[in-house]
């Protein structure tokens, strides 16, 4: 069964970058297309990113776009997709989730501090 796992969370100064990994494990995601979601306690997780089954194909929130990009990894395209945030502000502080064909990841803290 393929497993999804965040790394790269972490506190950020505001301005700041971090880099977002989600790795499947158990299997490959391939041949679908991978999402990144965030949630603020106490909010409905919310959609930032989504990239296609090929990575020619992106999609960003109105919210992140000009500071986020998403992209399979070039040295794992089938394992791995990335979420790259920069211009990072305390509005970004959240959990990341990655998702993919109905499997969940079991997020990533990202907290931006000034």
């Amino acid at each position: 069964q393929v497993q999804l796992t965040e790394s790269g969370g972490g506190l950020v100064q505001v301005g700041g970058s971090l880099r977002l990994s989600c790795v499947a494990s158990g299997g490959t995601f391939s041949r679908f297309g991978m999402n990144w979601f965030r949630q603020i306690p106490g909010k409905r997780r919310e959609f930032v990113a989504s990239i296609n089954s090929g990575g020619g194909s992106t999609l960003l929130a109105d919210s992140v776009k000009g500071g986020f990009t998403i992209s399979r990894d070039s040295d794992d395209a089938d394992n791995t997709v990335v979420l790259q945030m920069t211009s990072l502000n305390p509005a970004d502080t959240a959990v990341y989730y990655c998702s993919g064909d109905g499997l969940w990841g079991q997020g990533a803290q990202v907290t931006v501090y000034t």
